[in-house]
């Protein structure tokens, strides 16, 4: 599918439309030592996971609502830890180039909605369509985030470009059958170096850098 031909954009937000792996790597640091593992292994897996999946990795001996407390209290490190949250490189132009163009945008996470919320307010964000963890009943990398966000859209997936900058990410949007364009370094149908190239490649009139 060519870029011309895209009817939707979904992106990822913790390090993708926000600049929050920071206080992500805090959290999960925090919550290792409490934990008793290793920081290191934790981090190396934890990246655009839900905290759950995570949570069962590490620590697979516990029951399901050990489980849920530890993914819990996870994410309770990070409710109020908002230092060098803010809008991505590129973010706030990227989203003006596709308001005016007209495309349908979303949001797509693997966070809780509460953590959603005060991470994209604290970044001047607020997307039409929000799909967090707590709207589905499986986090990437199954596809029924990405899914639920183009039926919510009313654009089929395969439409759809998914901007993602974590591998469990495009993972889940290559399942949906959506078009993946990827930041960091990974391998997606489009490599970006920041959200400014998308904008560009979105609409070929933005200025260069």
């Amino acid at each position: 599918m060519e870029l011309r031909d895209l009817r939707a954009v979904l992106f990822d937000m913790d390090g993708t439309l926000v600049t929050s792996d920071e206080s992500v790597e805090r959290a999960w640091t925090t919550w290792s030592a409490e934990y008793g593992v290793n920081p290191a292994d934790v981090l190396a897996i934890a990246h655009g996971a839900p905290a759950e999946s995570t949570v069962e990795k590490m620590l697979p001996r516990l029951d399901e609502t050990s489980r849920a407390v530890a993914a819990a209290r996870q994410l309770e490190l990070q409710y109020d830890d908002l230092a060098g949250v803010a809008a991505a490189p590129g973010a706030t132009e990227v989203l003006a180039t596709i308001e005016r163009l007209g495309l349908p945008w979303a949001v797509v996470t693997s966070a809780d909605h509460r953590l959603a919320k005060v991470r994209l307010g604290a970044a001047g964000i607020d997307p039409p369509v929000l799909v967090t963890i707590e709207d589905i009943s499986r986090g990437k990398p199954d596809p029924e985030g990405y899914l639920r966000a183009a039926e919510l859209l009313e654009v089929d997936p395969q439409y759809c470009l998914v901007v993602e900058d974590a591998e469990v990410g495009l993972q889940a949007a290559r399942a949906a059958g959506a078009q993946t364009a990827a930041l960091k370094g990974l391998d997606g149908d489009v490599r970006l170096v920041d959200l400014h190239q998308l904008a560009r490649l979105l609409d070929p009139r933005e200025p260069s850098e």
